[in-house]
């Protein structure tokens, strides 16, 4: 590890440590203008009226406001001081806290809605669906509210048909000043996983949730170039769809990183959504019920509301 420096421009504390920048908690503090800074155990908070984070030692959780976000690099504890990752500061931490600051994010009035797999790729299936039954359903009604609200809805699928992701990226990137949605419900983990998540695209350098860096990893995509924007639009619907499923009870398995093919290669900012686990028993008889598949729509709806709201306010 190397000594304690100052960033002169940003005022930054940094500390290099395994050939990784890291920044300190206090200068975050600073910097952000939290109020507070309190330590229990390993985990500290930083919080004001607005917004409250909590991360600690040795773990990848970052909670933010209750929403849960997996950071690309663990929180480190050394010589008393906390260590977020300057990745996981500028390509997550920030964007999140000032998503009015990202320049590539624009003013969109284009949504273009993905509905995972169809035709002869049906995905998940189990005894009451498939999950490309599930998603199509899903992003019609997504389709539905936002045209109600005048935003240009694309879909690169209205029927049960097969596209090849290859396929799905060229029809995204025809066009111009939108964003990506695509819709997916989940399975694995034998029958015991479950619960909502959201992925973006990995930052260079990081690998694919759940995997180990490879070389291919710090090769630049043209996804990487939204990245900010990536991460502050999966915040703002997976942040609704946390709230709308609440009575569902359903859990929160967070933010995360992946290098799908459908985030690699897309030019617009890109999430893929993930609704609810087929292969759970409890979450297969709830997803199968037209009052989930619409709360996930109106998720989705309301978080793209949302999403442009923030990129086109001043909240510092």
């Amino acid at each position: 590890m190397q000594l304690l420096t100052l960033n002169a421009l940003y005022g930054w504390e940094t500390v290099q440590h395994g050939g990784q920048q890291y920044v300190t908690a206090k200068s975050i503090k600073e910097f952000y203008r939290f109020t507070k800074f309190q330590r229990s155990g390993k985990t500290i908070s930083l919080s004001n009226q607005g917004i409250e984070v909590k991360m600690t030692a040795g773990s990848q959780e970052c909670f933010m406001n209750s929403v849960k976000f997996v950071l690309s690099y663990p929180v480190l504890e050394i010589s008393g001081k906390y260590l977020v990752s300057r990745t996981d500061l500028s390509k997550l931490i920030d964007p999140v806290l000032r998503p009015s600051y990202i320049r590539s994010a624009g003013n969109f009035r284009t949504v273009i809605i993905d509905p995972g797999h169809g035709g002869k790729d049906a995905g998940a299936v189990n005894q009451y669906g498939t999950e490309a039954g599930y998603n199509l359903s899903v992003a019609r009604m997504v389709r539905d509210l936002l045209k109600q609200q005048g935003y240009n809805v694309i879909m690169t699928r209205d029927s049960d048909t097969y596209l090849t992701l290859g396929q799905r990226v060229e029809l995204a990137n025809r066009y111009d000043n939108a964003i990506f949605i695509s819709i997916h419900f989940n399975a694995g983990g034998g029958s015991r996983a479950r619960g909502i998540e959201t992925f973006t695209l990995s930052p260079v350098g990081v690998a694919h949730y759940g995997r180990s860096v490879k070389s291919s990893d710090y090769r630049v995509r043209e996804g990487n170039h939204q990245d900010s924007a990536n991460i502050a639009l999966a915040t703002a619907v997976h942040g609704v769809a946390l709230q709308r499923t609440k009575t569902n009870n359903i859990p929160d398995r967070g933010i995360k990183r992946a290098r799908y093919s459908v985030l690699t290669s897309i030019k617009h900012p890109a999430i893929l959504v993930e609704g609810g686990f087929m292969s759970h028993p409890t979450e297969a008889r709830i997803i199968h019920t037209k009052n989930y598949q619409k709360t996930i729509a109106y998720s989705i709806a309301e978080g793209i509301i949302r999403y442009r709201s923030a990129i086109q306010s001043r909240a510092y």
